[in-house]
């Protein structure tokens, strides 16, 4: 990636400090269009905490963080989250709503389509598009409580599209999946990645098998602080996994995803 393109994320020297506590400590990372992160780590390593201000819902303690060009701390977040995809596996619908109309209230991000806005022909098919995209398309009537957890997974990304996003962040998507369910979520992601060519995400997950083919960058952390950074031939190896986990394990690739499995 050309270095010279402007990054949809920049995060310098950031700490976030809760209760005399790191919580995160002295973070940099730069994501720029078409760049695919991970973030991986141990539980409570801090990448909820990193990706809940990537997202533009907190501020760290010290650093800067730029998301999509705006510095967090001078503008209106609520109106940056407006232009960030955010994918939450736990995200609450307490409404019967069909795939389609959860997909139409990404643009609004409610929990429900707006009864007082008025979506246009194009925003309805943009949704069919999404959800077509995703292997959804054939499901666009089916009951948000009658979906599976995998169909559920499917439809919030789509929700989280349908602003067109320049940035997606994804927060553990295959929680909770079965094996077929986290395959053919991770195919989507691939799929969706291969057609929007400029748009950048950043992934959080434990696991190295539920990272998509498509992830092109790393970050580990552990305790708060950057473990290593990079490529991802460069940052998912053995080493490199077992210090972050503190776990002596051996990293493999094949057919483009990754498994771990103790030494």
């Amino acid at each position: 990636m050309n270095p010279a393109i402007e990054p949809v994320l920049h995060a310098a020297d950031i700490d976030v400090v809760r209760g005399g506590r790191y919580l995160l400590r002295d973070i940099t990372f730069t994501v720029r269009p078409g760049e695919h992160w991970a973030l991986l780590g141990p539980n409570g390593a801090g990448k909820s905490t990193l990706l809940t201000i990537l997202g533009a819902f907190g501020h760290p303690t010290n650093g800067t963080v730029d998301v999509l060009g705006k510095r967090l701390g001078r503008v209106d977040m609520r109106e940056l989250r407006t232009h960030i995809g955010h994918v939450n596996p736990r995200h609450r619908i307490d409404y019967p709503l069909e795939a389609h109309d959860v997909v139409l209230s990404g643009l609004t991000n409610t929990p429900e389509p707006d009864p007082r806005r008025h979506y246009t022909a194009a925003e309805h098919a943009h949704a069919d598009e999404l959800l077509d995209l995703l292997g959804m398309g054939e499901r666009r009537n089916l009951l948000w409580p009658t979906m599976s957890q995998g169909e559920r997974g499917r439809t919030l990304i789509a929700r989280a599209l349908i602003g067109r996003p320049s940035l997606l962040l994804l927060d553990e998507p295959a929680t909770g999946l079965d094996l077929a369910a986290r395959e053919i979520l991770l195919r989507s992601v691939d799929q969706l990645r291969e057609q929007v060519t400029d748009m950048a995400s950043v992934l959080v997950t434990h696991h190295l098998e539920d990272l998509p083919a498509s992830t092109s960058h790393a970050l580990l952390l552990a305790d708060g602080e950057e473990v290593v950074q990079g490529p991802v031939d460069e940052v998912l190896t053995s080493e490199a996994i077992s210090k972050c986990f503190a776990h002596d394990v051996i990293v493999e690739r094949s057919g483009g995803r990754w498994a771990a499995r103790g030494v």
